[in-house]
């Protein structure tokens, strides 16, 4: 299948004809309706380096059910002595530009460029994108950022200082927008961190059809 070449019209091709690695377009821009425009149609930016913006719609989709969370015993007695304080959308600038400097395994540099961090503060100031925090002795020391749209999140990028925070921030994020109807989220690719945390494949057209019903 080809992939397709945006332009400065707001349009995305079907997912469906994305390439077997989930590539589907480049190019555009990111601003806060084309993203908006994305995310409701099941794709999301993910650019490497330099170069055009790419944009992707993997099959399978990793996904995790918020009443499929689970947590191990470590982590629970983790969560129960209270190591990390558990805050939200309090220090999203914070969240966002430790993300674009955090190092991961096998990929020593970072997809959040500027203009990631400056579209998706917009939406942050939109209440669209959200992210949880895990503090300790008043530093922050991990936490992530997605996106709310409906009942589903989309989970964007997280980071950790210390062991076991992000994993806390996550948790605790999860209980929360559960509480809050929240049924679906979507982790994008997948990690043995989210998989261990409950994170599942379903097929694009699983996705596809939940968006359609939690979106609405």
């Amino acid at each position: 299948m080809p992939v397709w070449e945006l332009d400065d019209e707001l349009w995305f091709p079907p997912v469906e004809i994305a390439e077997e690695d989930g590539l589907l377009a480049f190019g555009g821009d990111l601003n806060v309706r084309r993203l908006l425009l994305a995310y409701k149609r099941g794709i999301f930016p993910w650019t490497c380096d330099e170069g055009p913006h790419l944009w992707w719609s993997p099959d399978p989709r990793f996904v995790l059910f918020p009443e499929r969370l689970k947590v191990s015993k470590s982590m629970q007695k983790v969560l129960k002595k209270g190591i990390f304080e558990y805050r939200y959308d309090t220090a999203f600038d914070l969240v966002i530009r430790n993300c674009a400097t955090s190092t991961r395994k096998g990929n020593p540099g970072t997809w959040i460029s500027e203009e990631i961090v400056e579209s998706y503060t917009k939406l942050f100031h939109l209440g669209i994108v959200h992210c949880a925090e895990s503090w300790k002795e008043g530093e922050l020391v991990g936490g992530l950022y997605g996106l709310r749209l409906g009942n589903a999140f989309f989970g964007e990028s997280m980071f950790s200082k210390e062991s076991n925070a992000s994993k806390a921030a996550f948790i605790n994020l999860v209980r929360q927008l559960q509480s809050e109807g929240v049924k679906l989220i979507d982790c994008q690719m997948h990690t043995e961190h989210l998989e261990s945390l409950g994170g599942e494949y379903i097929s694009r057209k699983e996705f596809m059809e939940a968006l359609g019903k939690l979106i609405a």
